[in-house]
């Protein structure tokens, strides 16, 4: 008879095998929650960039609008509009008429007029936070 070899596999024992897969268990668990964590993450920092894309596209208006009034402001015709209706200036050649209530009525109120930018409307918000621009 010849003396045959056999590749013994050793036994592990079947606690050791517990102890394995509890471990891996709770690797995954761990991986998972370190994943479920970044994702809120995620969600909450995409939530804020919308919410400040949304206020940039607003204050972007805003500043069209201020930017519209200062080119207005410095333009000739600003000038003259301030001086016939508020300087009470007249050119060369004309006569300044300023006319008089009778005694006794109600003056009208002055309108003031302050550039506001355009309201946006709900639709377009939205479709601004949906598309990111």
């Amino acid at each position: 008879m010849g003396m045959e070899r056999k590749i013994k596999i050793p036994n592990i024992p079947f606690n050791l095998k517990k102890i394995l897969l509890g471990i891996v268990a709770i690797v995954l668990f761990f991986l998972v929650m370190d994943l479920n964590n970044r994702l809120n993450e995620l969600s909450r920092l995409s939530e804020q960039q919308e919410k400040a894309s949304t206020v940039i596209a607003v204050l972007e208006s805003t500043l069209h609008a201020l930017d519209t009034q200062v080119a207005y402001s410095s333009s000739v015709g600003a000038v003259e509009d301030w001086a016939y209706e508020e300087g009470h200036m007249t050119r060369p050649g004309e006569n300044l008429i300023i006319p008089l209530s009778p005694p006794g009525t109600t003056q009208i109120p002055e309108v003031i007029e302050v550039a506001t930018p355009e309201p946006v409307a709900n639709w377009q918000i939205w479709l601004a936070l949906l598309s990111g621009k």
